[in-house]
C-alpha cells in the first residue's frame, strides 16, 4: 500500500491522541472516586455504548458458542487490564506509567514467538533488550524513592496482561466477531470489576464534581467505544500493521500533557528510559513491516 489517505491520517492521529490524553485526564479524575469502581464504570459505561452501537449485528454475538471466549478477554484485557491499570495510575504520574504500560508491544514481540511460533531475528532481540533497559531506567528513580516500585510493579503487569489479551484475541478472531468481542468483554469484565469494587470500595467516596465526571465521561465515550470504533476501522480497510507503528507516539504524548497540564516532573532517568522504550517499539514495529514485502512477493509467484 502507498503513502496514506487523508482519511486514514485523521483516524490515526485521532486514535494515538485519544490514547495518549487519557493518561492525565484519568489520574485527574482518580483523585476523586476510589480506583477499581471508576475502572468498572468506565468499561461497562463504554461496553454499553459500543453495543448499542453495533446492535443491528446481535445475530453475530453467538454467545452459546463463544461466552468462554468472551469471559476470558473479559478477564486479561478489562479486569486486570483496566483493574491493574486504573490503581496503578494511583501510584505513578500519568505520563510515566503510560510508558511502563507501552512495553506491551515488546512484550507483544516475545510471545509471539514463544507461542504463536514467529521467528525471534537480531533485530527484534536488540529492540526487546533496549525495551528492557528503557525499563530499568525509568524505574532507576525508585530506587532512590522518587518513584513508587509498586507503581512500576502496577504498570508492566498491565503491560503483561494487555499483551496477553491481545495475543489471546488473535488466536480466536477467526471465531468471534472482533466488535463483539470488545463491546462483551467491556461488559463483562466492566461489570465484574464495578461489583469487586462495590465490595472492597465505598460508593460513597465518589465525588460527583467535574473533574471526576470528565474522567468518565471521557473513558465511556473516547477511551473505549469511539477509539475502538475507529481502531477496528482502520483494521477493515487493511491499516492495522501500520496503526501498530504509530502506538509509541501515545506515551510521548502522555508524557507532555502530564507535563504541561499537571506538573509531572520530568527526569533524565525517565527521558533516557523513554527513548530507549521508543527505539524498541521502532525496532520491533520496523521488522514486522520488513516481513510483508517478502510474504506478498511469495503469494505472488
Amino acid at each position: 500500500m502507498g503513502k496514506f489517505s487523508g482519511k486514514t491520517v485523521v483516524a490515526i492521529a485521532s486514535l494515538v491522541l485519544i490514547w495518549g490524553l487519557s493518561w492525565s485526564i484519568y489520574k485527574m479524575s482518580l483523585a476523586y472516586t476510589p480506583p477499581i469502581l471508576f475502572a468498572g464504570m468506565r468499561s461497562l459505561i463504554g461496553g454499553l455504548l459500543l453495543a448499542l452501537f453495533i446492535l443491528p449485528k446481535w445475530k453475530k454475538i453467538n454467545w452459546r458458542e463463544n461466552w468462554l471466549r468472551y469471559c476470558i478477554s473479559a478477564f486479561l484485557n478489562t479486569l486486570c487490564f483496566y483493574g491493574i491499570q486504573t490503581v496503578g495510575l494511583v501510584y505513578l504520574p500519568g505520563g510515566l506509567f503510560s510508558v511502563l504500560v507501552y512495553f506491551q508491544p515488546i512484550l507483544i514481540g516475545l510471545f509471539a514467538w514463544l507461542w504463536l511460533g514467529e521467528s525471534m531475528t537480531v533485530l527484534k532481540i536488540i529492540g526487546l533488550i533496549m525495551g528492557f533497559l528503557g525499563i530499568l531506567a525509568v524505574s532507576a528513580d525508585g530506587l532512590t524513592g522518587q518513584v513508587s516500585i509498586v507503581g512500576v510493579i502496577l504498570g508492566l503487569l498491565t503491560a503483561l496482561t494487555w499483551a496477553m489479551g491481545v495475543i489471546y484475541v488473535k488466536k480466536v478472531s477467526a471465531k468471534v466477531d472482533s466488535l463483539w468481542m470488545v463491546a462483551m468483554q467491556c461488559i463483562i469484565g466492566g461489570a465484574a470489576l464495578t461489583l469487586l469494587g462495590t465490595g472492597v470500595e465505598s460508593w460513597s467516596d465518589i465525588v460527583w464534581n467535574a473533574p471526576y465526571l470528565i474522567g468518565l465521561s471521557y473513558g465511556a465515550t473516547f477511551g473505549v467505544p469511539i477509539a475502538i470504533v475507529i481502531y477496528f476501522g482502520l483494521v477493515n480497510a487493511g491499516e492495522a500493521s501500520k496503526v501498530a507503528a504509530f502506538t509509541f507516539l501515545v506515551p510521548l504524548i502522555a508524557v507532555m500533557t502530564g507535563t504541561i497540564f499537571m506538573d509531572e516532573p520530568v527526569t533524565y532517568s525517565l527521558i533516557a528510559g523513554l527513548v530507549l522504550i521508543v527505539c524498541s517499539i521502532c525496532l520491533v514495529n520496523y521488522q514486522k513491516k520488513m516481513r510483508q514485502p517478502a510474504i506478498a512477493n511469495h503469494l505472488n509467484r
